[in-house]
This record gives C-alpha cells, sequence and structure tokens, in this order.
C-alpha cells in the first residue's frame, strides 16, 4: 500500500463560546443586584459607555396629574393687612435659614457666610458618615465588662473570658482551666462567669444549653424547683414526652404547657444573632398586577433594569483623533464591548419578561385561588412555548423574583414535579400535595389522628397517586413529627 501526502476539504459546524457570548449567559443567570454591580465596573472600565439619564416617558393625559400655578411672590403688606393666613404655595413671610442644609458647602448653611463649611474643615465626610455604624457582639461585651468590674484581676479574668467566647456565646472551658492558666482562685473565675452571663444580652458565657437556659430563667425570676427538673431533662422534652415531664416535675399539664411556652421563647444561643448581619430585602425583578378586566399584567421592575447607552459623539471625536493603531484598535474593541452588553441587557430584559409572562400564564390558578390549585410545571413545558432552550429557561428562572398579589415569590418556586393523578387523572404539584398534607394534620383531632397510610388514603381518593414514602418524606420536609408524637401531643390536656 503507497503512503503519499493528499489534500481533503471538510466542512463542520461547531459552537465557540466567545467572550461575549460567556458575558450575555452570565448576564442572564445573574440577579439584579450582579447585574447592576457587573454595569458599574463596565461603566468605569468602558470609556464609550454612559448612564442614561434621561427621563422615564411621560404618562398618559388622562393619568397626568394638572400642574400646580406657579406661585407668585408675596407681597408683604397685603398679606399683613387682609386678615388671612398665606396659602401653603406662597412664599413665607419669615424665613429661617440656620437649620437648612448647603450641599455645596457639606455642611449647614450659616448666617455668618454663603458656602464653606463653618469649622473651615477639608474632610470629605458626608452627612451619612455621622450614622453611628452597628457595633460587634465583642464591642458590646468589652463597654459592659469596663463598666462592671472595677478591680483590675476580676477585669483581666472577664477580658480572658471574653476572647475565648464563641460565636454563638457558649464558653465550653471550665474555671478550673482558666485559673490554672492565670494563676488565680477558682472561686474568683466562677464568681467572674457568673457575672458575666448576666450582662447583655443574657445568658453568655455558658457551658452547655441548660445552663444558659438556666440564667436567662433566673434573670427573668422564673426559675423555680419545678422549671428546674425540666431543664435536667430537656431530652425528654425533645421527644415530646408530655407525660413523663408531668410525672417527672410533678405538676399537671396546664403548668406544664406554660413552663414549655416560657422555654420557647428563650434564646439558646443568644450571642449568634447580635452579629448576624441585616437581612437583604428582595427586590422583585417582575411586577405582576390585575387588570380591571380580570386579567394579568406582567411588567419589568424598571428599578433593577440597568439603563446604559453607547456614547456615539464621544467615540466620533476619539475616532477622529487617534494617531496609531493601536489607539484605533482600543476604540473599536470598546466600541464593540459597549455595542454587546447594550445588546445583552436588552435581550435579557426580554427573555425575563417573556418567560415570566408564560409562567403566569400557566399558573393562573395558582394566582386567583392560592397554592392548592398550583400546577406541575417543567422547564420544558416553557422552554418549548417560548422557543428556547431549557438550559436558558433555568439560567432565567434562577436569582430572579416576581411581585404578585399572593407575596414575592421565585420564579423557581412555580417549577414543581408532577404527581400522577388515579386512574388516568390529571397530574397534581409536588407543592399542592404538601400544602394539602398540612392542612390534614392542621385539621385532625385528638380521637383522629392520621397516620402516613390514611394520609395516602385520603390523597387518593381527592385523587392524587401516592406513595407512603413519600407522603413521609413530605411530612418531615415540612417539619411535622410523626403521628405517634402528634397523638401523644394531643393526649395530654393543653
Amino acid at each position: 500500500m503507497a503512503l503519499g501526502p493528499r489534500l481533503d476539504l471538510r466542512q463542520s459546524q461547531s459552537l465557540v463560546m466567545t467572550p461575549q457570548l460567556r458575558q450575555a449567559i452570565k448576564l442572564l443567570q445573574s440577579s439584579n443586584v450582579e447585574v447592576t454591580a457587573f454595569v458599574e465596573e463596565e461603566l468605569e472600565r468602558n470609556p464609550l459607555l454612559e448612564r442614561d439619564d434621561r427621563p422615564e416617558p411621560a404618562t398618559r393625559a388622562d393619568e397626568r396629574a394638572p400642574e400646580a400655578p406657579a406661585a407668585e411672590p408675596a407681597d408683604t403688606h397685603a398679606a399683613a393687612t387682609s386678615g388671612e393666613m398665606p396659602s401653603d404655595s406662597a412664599a413665607p413671610l419669615d424665613a429661617d435659614y440656620g437649620n437648612v442644609y448647603d450641599s455645596d458647602g457639606g455642611g449647614f448653611a450659616e448666617s455668618g457666610g454663603r458656602g464653606g463649611r463653618a469649622d473651615f474643615d477639608d474632610s470629605l465626610s458626608d452627612i451619612e458618615d455621622l450614622a453611628d455604624g452597628r457595633k460587634s457582639l465583642r464591642e458590646h461585651l468589652g463597654e459592659q465588662v469596663r463598666l462592671t468590674f472595677g478591680d483590675p484581676q476580676e477585669r483581666l479574668i472577664a477580658a480572658q473570658m471574653l476572647a475565648l467566647v464563641d460565636p454563638a456565646g457558649r464558653m465550653t472551658i471550665e474555671d478550673w482551666q482558666i485559673a490554672n492558666a492565670m494563676g488565680c482562685p477558682v472561686e474568683q473565675v466562677a464568681g467572674v462567669r457568673a457575672r458575666l452571663q448576666r450582662l447583655d444580652p443574657v445568658g453568655m458565657f455558658c457551658r452547655d444549653l441548660r445552663e444558659c437556659l438556666a440564667v436567662q430563667l433566673a434573670d427573668r425570676n422564673r426559675l423555680d424547683p419545678c422549671m428546674e427538673r425540666l431543664l435536667d431533662n430537656l431530652e425528654m422534652l425533645a421527644r415530646r414526652d408530655l407525660r413523663g415531664l408531668m410525672r417527672v416535675c410533678e405538676c399537671d399539664s396546664e403548668d406544664l404547657a406554660d413552663m414549655i411556652a416560657e422555654v420557647k421563647r428563650l434564646d439558646p444561643k443568644p450571642g449568634a444573632s447580635f452579629d448576624a448581619p441585616p437581612a437583604m430585602a428582595v427586590v422583585p425583578d417582575v411586577l405582576m398586577k390585575r387588570l380591571p378586566d380580570g386579567g394579568w399584567a406582567v411588567e419589568l421592575n424598571p428599578e433593577t433594569l440597568p439603563r446604559v447607552l453607547v456614547n456615539r459623539g464621544f467615540h466620533a471625536r476619539a475616532v477622529v483623533g487617534a494617531k496609531s493603531r493601536d489607539d484605533k484598535a482600543f476604540i473599536a474593541d470598546r466600541l464593540q464591548s459597549a455595542t454587546w452588553l447594550v445588546k445583552s441587557l436588552e435581550q435579557r430584559a426580554n427573555t425575563i419578561l417573556k418567560v415570566a409572562a408564560e409562567i403566569v400564564r400557566r399558573q393562573d390558578g395558582f394566582f386567583r385561588h392560592g397554592v392548592a390549585h398550583l400546577r406541575p410545571l417543567i422547564l420544558r413545558d416553557v422552554a418549548e412555548y417560548v422557543a428556547m432552550h431549557e438550559s436558558t429557561v433555568s439560567r432565567v428562572t434562577a436569582n430572579k423574583y416576581i411581585a404578585t398579589p399572593r407575596g414575592t415569590f421565585e420564579l423557581k418556586y412555580f417549577f414543581t414535579t408532577a404527581i400522577a393523578g388515579t386512574l388516568g387523572g390529571e397530574s397534581h404539584s409536588a407543592e399542592a400535595v404538601r400544602f394539602r398534607i398540612r392542612e390534614m394534620i392542621s385539621a385532625e383531632t385528638t380521637e383522629d389522628v392520621l397516620s402516613d397510610d390514611a394520609i395516602v388514603e385520603r390523597l387518593r381518593k381527592e385523587g392524587v397517586d401516592i406513595a407512603r414514602r413519600t407522603v413521609a418524606k413530605y411530612r418531615e420536609a415540612l417539619r411535622i413529627p410523626s403521628s405517634v408524637q402528634r397523638k401523644r401531643e394531643k393526649a395530654v390536656p393543653a
């Protein structure tokens, strides 16, 4: 067989992930906060991009409020002799400019001059910097330690304990270990710990949960012998063994219910919530409201849409002034990047609106009647209708929220698995089935506590073909105890 060179021509197609395509995919699956941060970085990086500060389009004529007439200068003599008070729109007769904030000078206007600061300070601090920042847990406790302990040795022991406490408020190290390390009596360390446990928040510096709860109850003057026996048997409370607790605590059901309610009001980790950052408010990407004809109006939230545009005038001047090839290549690259970003943001907005509108159309029963009418929905259903790929729909619904008359929901919430119906009937949403299970258990009586098998039978009568293990899984996800534990609780009269 002879070997020799040969030239072949082949044609094939392949998808190349260009940087622009990666950017568009990243923008599509990012939340509005992440998109806003990315656009801010691009505005700093790209000189051809600028923020679109043009006013919003004017409202319709029938919705526009009537314009108020311009206020005319007030005649002081006429106002004084007329015997009537001037209107709110008229200029005031007397004005005090001492409490007017001077935005140009950076401070409050003074009667002694115009502009500048009264103290001639050149700092760039704004009025927002005057607000006191939130103190950390250690700073809060450190201030109390300095005010509580006057003895230098006790203050040193308290500072050592403050360094050993964990973020939840526990300090599992024993007193004798601290005493040996610092060369002081154990009794002194125990006394310092007892005083530290009464600082705000109460219950810090405790060894375990029982001691933490006991300190908080003692601070409320609720630590009686009966409550101490309840704290000694917290494992029985976790098992919901109420009859055993009544026997151990030597009390009736009413007193036991009061004690359990008192324990539930305590904080098991008093230090955990102190340094926790405040929860960020969810800003919906899509707004939804009911129309007068009974339909739904779906629109994008303008507050979450970054408005940018390409400065064509600056680009034209930059092209004329470019001398070298590198300058022209840089300007062309920045123009391509800016144009692509504007198109990507527009395509992202249109895609979100199209997918959200289809979700609203398919889940119309949920918005009108509640969770029980939530329909099963998968990504393929929406992707086929809007002519997109399932991965695109998945990216669109990630980290996106919609404000509805029933509350704010993540778009992923409306995609639930389907549970088949009995005798080939209509399938049911898993979320609707979980809601129905919660309703059944909430309505059960003391004599009729439903087991998982009984719930299965009721659901099958309602047309839901579900297995017992699925009911158990949904019940555990809802944090509902088993029928044995619920029967034990209901057997004890409240």
